[in-house]
């Protein structure tokens, strides 16, 4: 198996709450922020006021076969409740909107600062509430673009590039790089 680094190692906590998740509309983008939130070293992700147990089923297949056994997604949530929560010392709530800050200026305060961290991303029309409980407006570009990309370039940027080395001890699967073809190893574990 390739050098890697655990998520442990990266050495912050991060979260992603999804605001807006629309189940027959946003399925499949609310899957994909989920995607590149295990992937890019998050722990986890709450969906707000709404249960998806399709969404749910979908990313702990994910986990089953390529990792990450602490990820969880949970539904349903009282998003103001869970903001709530992970306010504290050494803890931050970032919310990715267009509107904010971009990103190249306030990221290195945010990785000095934040050790915890809620990121927030919206679909649609986001309420004013979660700009005012935001530490952080963090915008990645002032133009219209996915929260999906936004998710992926934030948490790029906050981890500098260690999170392309992130593995999953408890996968079954991994891919090993490869300028031609597709080459998956199976772990076998006893």
């Amino acid at each position: 198996m390739q050098e890697c680094t655990t998520v442990k190692e990266l050495g912050k906590q991060i979260y992603v709450l999804r605001l807006g998740h629309r189940p027959q509309r946003d399925r499949r983008v609310t899957t994909h922020v989920a995607l590149v939130a295990r992937a890019f070293g998050a722990l986890g992700m709450y969906i707000a006021e709404v249960k998806d147990e399709n969404i749910k089923k979908s990313i702990m297949k994910v986990v089953e076969r390529w990792g990450g056994k602490y990820f969880e997604v949970i539904d349903g949530v009282d998003p103001i409740k869970t903001i709530s929560h992970f306010k504290g010392e050494n803890s931050c709530i970032i919310h990715l909107t267009m509107y904010g800050i971009l990103i190249d200026r306030v990221i290195k305060e945010i990785i000095e600062k934040c050790k915890k961290i809620l990121v927030i991303v919206g679909a649609e029309k986001v309420e004013r509430i979660y700009y005012e409980l935001a530490n952080y407006n963090v915008a990645i570009g002032n133009q219209p673009h996915s929260e999906v990309s936004a998710l992926a370039l934030f948490l790029d940027r906050l981890w500098q590039g260690h999170e392309m080395n992130i593995c999953f001890p408890d996968a079954k699967y991994y891919i090993v790089p490869s300028a031609r073809g597709k080459v998956v190893k199976h772990v076998h574990r006893s």
